[in-house]
């Protein structure tokens, strides 16, 4: 007597769903200002104005760098600086150029701008030019709080799921100490002529977005994030 085939034997198997893409992201949430990394701890972003140290004096060029020192040693926690080179995106120019040259009505200062509109079309193409922006990232740690008995801070440095989800009452203790360390650094910052803006929701946002969308940035901007509908 044939045996009966197994219910569901000949049916396909389902693929197993691929992990969503902010599995592979380092931080779980942008609010408030703040990155809130997988583990609980915060982060917030200060964009910085550079300073073209060759052109300074020796005196100045010695001053700077002592400055630098003392902000650097008076600081009890870490700091990560990053520079960000990219290529610089000359087609919005280009565009204002051609515009301007259209609503011109003197037919000598529109070949003149046509020739600068070429030339600078030109020299692009010859070469790539890179633009740079400078990032300090300041973070929050409360596992790193030195108020708390090291059984307290090792009982959560053991156990950074339970912290991902963090209270809002918490949320707002934690974002309100690096609220404090900001303004700390915006001061030393700016004691050694380093202009910084904090980021904000949105500019983090665009942020991160052209940092893992390089390619497709460019083409496709990010649209204001009241546009979205996004659910916690």
């Amino acid at each position: 007597m044939a045996k009966e085939p197994k219910k569901g034997a000949g049916a396909p198997k389902k693929r197993p769903k691929a992990p969503p893409t902010q599995r592979y992201l380092g931080f779980r949430e942008i609010r408030s200002d703040a990155v809130i990394m997988g583990d609980g701890t915060l982060r917030a972003v200060l964009a910085v104005s550079s300073i073209n140290f060759a052109l300074k004096s020796e005196d100045e060029q010695r001053a700077l760098v002592s400055a630098y020192v003392q902000f650097l040693n008076a600081l009890d926690y870490q700091l990560q600086i990053v520079v960000h080179s990219r290529k610089l995106d000359i087609k919005p120019y280009l565009t204002k150029l051609q515009t301007l040259e259209g609503q011109q009505e003197n037919e000598l200062l529109k070949a003149q701008m046509a020739d600068y509109r070429s030339f600078i079309a030109e020299l692009v193409q010859l070469g790539e030019i890179m633009t740079k922006s400078f990032y300090v990232v300041i973070p929050y740690s409360p596992f790193t709080d030195k108020k708390k008995s090291f059984y307290a801070r090792s009982k959560e440095l053991f156990s950074p799921a339970r912290l991902v989800q963090i209270k809002e009452s918490k949320f707002q203790e934690y974002h309100r100490e690096l609220m404090q360390r900001i303004g700390h650094v915006q001061g030393a910052l700016n004691s050694i002529g380093l202009q910084s803006a904090l980021l904000n929701t949105q500019a983090l946002i665009e942020l991160f977005y052209q940092l893992y969308n390089p390619v497709t940035a460019p083409n496709e901007p990010l649209q204001e994030m009241e546009r979205y509908d996004v659910e916690r």
